[in-house]
């Protein structure tokens, strides 16, 4: 068990119509600076306003469960940090709301945002839980910023609407169905594919999963190299590799679908292909065809961005979006050798 210390600010009352079912919004928050403030500022003017808002403080340094207490949020706290999905699990078991939605702490609901996931709910009894999407204008006005959390709306904004996952940042879940479950594996320590997770086993036990791509909020967060390639590769890639083996199954959607599988091995195949160029320049023409088809296979993706950023930014896109594949692949593999030497299963994709 863990041991949390408990404040209580004043608890939102609730505006939601009778029929519709009360939200609880649970927010972790670990050192949340100046964009969980923009978080708590946006939950506050949201209309209805949530039945009650439980912040998280996982063990923070920086003042970030004072700030909550100023927007009068029931505050828990941890005295060290025990990663998001300890945090999360523990405002599940303090809310009484009917629907959970957990927000991350670097993310800006819209003014309706509470009320169109009661409403969703409200319209089908039999959905269990609700995912949306990130906006097309994020907070941070860089480039890696923009490139990969643009990125991340044209992922949601293109998958199927009936999912197989769950996604933290934005996510709603009804209650009664995310303690039945479970709730969060807090064998993840750190940020990771926690919420992923939970999604792999209310898929697999039944439970009616939708992405919502109208349900959408700004990410604030600022992305630096470093930080991108770290957060990819061990947080996500690895462990969702691991995942996929440990259920057996591929999805052909989000970051799984076919078109990314097919460009892992067009840019490992290119790779090879120009190392041998140096050699053997006669082969530079595959390389120039194997270029082309990785810019076919993701056209929707460049298009996008050409739309939204032009054709500067679409340009520069294009080496971090085939970098991506390449450390992808590389995890897929790392994961994959991992993964079979302890599940030691096929993994089949399911459509």
């Amino acid at each position: 068990m863990h041991s949390i210390g408990v404040t209580h600010g004043v608890q939102a009352a609730s505006l939601t119509a009778p029929t519709r079912p009360t939200v609880s919004v649970i927010v972790p928050v670990y050192n949340g600076g100046e964009a969980f403030r923009r978080c708590l500022e946006a939950l506050r003017s949201t209309d209805p306003a949530p039945y009650e808002l439980i912040v998280v403080a996982d063990g923070d340094t920086d003042g970030s469960r004072d700030v909550a207490r100023r927007f009068d949020a029931q505050v828990l706290e941890f005295a060290q940090p025990n990663g998001p999905a300890v945090a999360r699990n523990a405002g599940a078991a303090a809310a009484s709301g009917e629907i959970l939605f957990f927000i991350d702490a670097d993310v800006a609901v819209r003014h309706d945002t509470i009320g169109q996931v009661a409403a969703t709910f409200a319209a089908d009894p039999s959905l269990t839980a609700l995912i949306g999407s990130y906006d097309d204008a994020p907070g941070a006005d860089d480039f890696l910023s923009q490139y990969k959390n643009l990125l991340h709306h044209f992922t949601h904004q293109t998958g199927r609407a009936e999912t197989f996952t769950f996604w933290g940042a934005c996510g709603a879940i009804r209650r009664a169905a995310f303690l039945a479950s479970g709730g969060f594996d807090e064998r993840y320590r750190k940020p990771s594919i926690e919420d992923i997770e939970l999604g792999y086993r209310l898929s697999q036990a039944g439970n009616r999963l939708r992405l919502d791509k109208t349900l959408q909020v700004k990410h604030l967060k600022r992305w630096g190299a470093l930080n991108l390639l770290r957060t990819d590769f061990f947080g996500r890639a690895l462990p969702w590799t691991e995942l996929i083996h440990r259920h057996g199954s591929m999805a052909n959607d989000l970051n799984l679908g076919l078109s990314s599988r097919l460009s892992v091995v067009a840019v490992y195949t290119l790779g090879a292909s120009l190392l041998v160029a140096a050699r053997r320049p006669q082969v530079l023409a595959v390389a120039g065809v194997l270029a082309g088809a990785l810019v076919a296979l993701n056209m929707p993706v460049y298009r996008f961005f050409f739309r939204k950023r032009g054709l500067r930014f679409t340009l520069g896109v294009i080496p971090w979006h085939w970098l991506y594949f390449g450390y992808s692949g590389l995890a897929f593999l790392i994961g994959s050798y991992r993964a079979k030497r302890i599940f030691g299963r096929r993994t089949r994709t399911v459509q």
